[in-house]
């Protein structure tokens, strides 16, 4: 049933501000939908303030089609640069962009819920302009692609040549083959099993 438009916007202000407040206190942070700088300019907010309140873990909970490759760029980097260790969780589908930022946590701090899907694959963009532009934004394309693939091949052990043929196309993981290919350290159903790493 659709939500009548005459209700007022502030009724439902009340319950967001205290799951994002419950949310905070047990350590947990949300990447939900696609990443762009303003869900990566949120998530590091939320990152650098658990840090500073505490070196505790801090659990990110990730469920994105992925997007802006350089907005994951920023959550990536921000995951490695806090003191408090991360455990990163996949759930619902892990691709492109979100993967990247997946991969910012340590290896043995890398999980998915059962049901989860992963893509990787190589950065795509839209040219446009000038052949001059053109052919420099091709440039761009081609210097992410082969990042990213270093990338990847760092965090999941693969040769990287593996990893340059696989990105070449689309290519969708289960959870059981993101686990053998390394990209998730281990398959959970419950929270407390995030307490033995």
């Amino acid at each position: 049933m659709f939500a009548s438009t005459t209700e007022s916007p502030a009724v439902a202000q009340p319950a967001s501000t205290f799951l994002e407040e419950k949310a905070f206190r047990a350590r947990t942070v949300l990447v939900f939908g696609t990443v762009t700088d303003a869900l990566a300019s949120e998530t590091v907010r939320k990152l650098l303030a658990l840090d500073a309140e505490s070196s505790a873990p801090i659990t990110m909970i990730v469920s994105s089609p992925g997007g802006h490759l350089e907005s994951g760029d920023a959550i990536h980097d921000v995951v490695r640069f806090v003191s408090s260790p991360v455990n990163m969780v996949g759930t619902g589908w892990v691709g492109s962009a979100a993967t990247h930022l997946y991969l910012g946590a340590s290896r043995e701090r890398r999980f998915c819920l059962p049901q989860t899907r992963f893509l990787i694959h190589q950065p795509s963009g839209g040219a446009g302009g000038p052949a001059s532009d053109i052919a420099i934004q091709a440039e761009e394309i081609i210097k992410a692609r082969e990042r990213i693939a270093r990338i990847i091949a760092r965090e999941t052990w693969q040769p990287l040549e593996r990893v340059l043929k696989d990105i070449e196309r689309d290519l969708w993981m289960p959870a059981e083959q993101a686990l053998s290919y390394g990209l998730v350290s281990r398959i959970i159903q419950r929270r407390e099993e995030l307490a033995s790493v």
